[in-house]
């Protein structure tokens, strides 16, 4: 391991000003990520800015019934939060989804938005790997990984975001709070994150030193209703081949309003606006939610022909996501939402 400088600054403001002026310098505050690339040999910093005496481990609630969220909240914490399980059950579902109680309990909310978009060659300094070095090309490309994205991926890199939180966050509508060198700024998560283009050594839209500092959950009226479903390689500890985070708001037996979330796809989490459009103010039925994967995946395209099955894998898991969803909503079993026949009408 390369020799490299420490610092615990005493306030968020020092800290981005340590971190600003060195462009080798990075945050550490649980480590969960960091570490693994230190001692993989992938990240060299000259300093490492520890965040994790800052005062920011509170989670309080705002005057419009949302709550903020530290950056320094650990994940187990939480995800165990009752006002947390009870109003926004998909962020604590993503959490729990997401590596193991012993990483949990040491990972921190930022830390989990702030973690590399990564695959196996990016972990392997033997592969070429544009995001680990701008330029030298991209090994996944023809690799042996079954994680590569089918939307929004480029040549430069088919690397997928790895984070359960940042798709349920996208779900909800949360905004990442971020102090940099000019002030603070809001910034929705769904924004957070790049799509890799021609830099995919750039994970999001952050600038050097800046820090996210919280994270708000607005008080949205289907975030009660709402869940995280993940399919992966095994049950645990295990990036996911695609996960669907949904949110709906029911007026009887039709979609009032719902916010989708795909994970497992894109370099980022991908927000389903257009399978949302084809959901507002239509019935709560099967086909339905398929015509709405449909909408949503049809940019969606296999880098190699063995990763094609993950495409109806993601319409299947919306689709079941969706089903389960409502029937819960509906108090009624997963089996009795209704279908729409041929004729477009609702069948039993």
């Amino acid at each position: 391991m390369r020799p490299f400088a420490y610092a615990r600054p005493a306030t968020p403001e020092e800290a981005v000003a340590l971190v600003a002026q060195d462009p080798d310098a990075v945050y550490v505050a649980g480590g969960t990520n960091l570490v693994d690339h230190l001692k993989l040999g992938i990240v060299r910093p000259h300093l490492l800015v520890d965040v994790t005496g800052l005062p920011l481990n509170d989670i309080e609630a705002l005057p419009d019934g949302g709550v903020r969220v530290g950056a320094n909240v650990r994940n187990a914490d939480l995800a165990a939060r009752p006002e947390v399980r009870e109003r926004w059950p998909v962020v604590s579902q993503a959490l729990l989804a997401g590596a193991s109680p012993q990483l949990r309990n040491m990972a921190t909310l930022a830390g989990n938005l702030m973690q590399r978009t990564r695959c196996p060659s990016f972990e392997n300094p033997e592969t070429a790997c544009n995001k680990r070095d701008p330029g030298s090309g991209c090994a996944a490309v023809a690799g042996r990984t079954g994680h590569r994205a089918v939307l929004g991926a480029s040549p430069a890199c088919v690397a997928v975001h790895p984070s359960d939180l940042a798709v349920a966050l996208c779900a909800v509508d949360a905004v990442a709070c971020v102090l940099g060198r000019t002030g603070t700024r809001r910034i929705p998560v769904t924004a957070l994150h790049r799509l890799p283009g021609d830099h995919p050594e750039r994970d999001t839209v952050l600038d050097h030193g800046d820090l996210v500092t919280a994270v708000e959950l607005p008080p949205l009226p289907m975030a009660a209703r709402s869940r995280y479903r993940k399919v992966g390689d095994r049950a645990s500890f295990t990036f996911a081949l695609v996960s669907v985070a949904a949110a709906v708001d029911l007026d009887g037996d039709r979609i009032r309003d719902v916010r989708i979330a795909f994970g497992g796809l894109a370099a980022k989490p991908w927000r389903a606006t257009r399978a949302e459009a084809v959901l507002r103010g239509a019935p709560a039925t099967a086909d339905r939610f398929a015509a709405a994967a449909d909408a949503e995946l049809a940019a969606a395209r296999a880098v190699v022909p063995a990763d094609a099955y993950r495409i109806p894998l993601a319409r299947d898991t919306l689709v079941a996501t969706l089903l389960d969803l409502c029937a819960d909503a509906q108090d009624r079993p997963a089996g009795a939402v209704k279908h729409e026949g041929r004729s477009g009408r609702a069948t039993p």
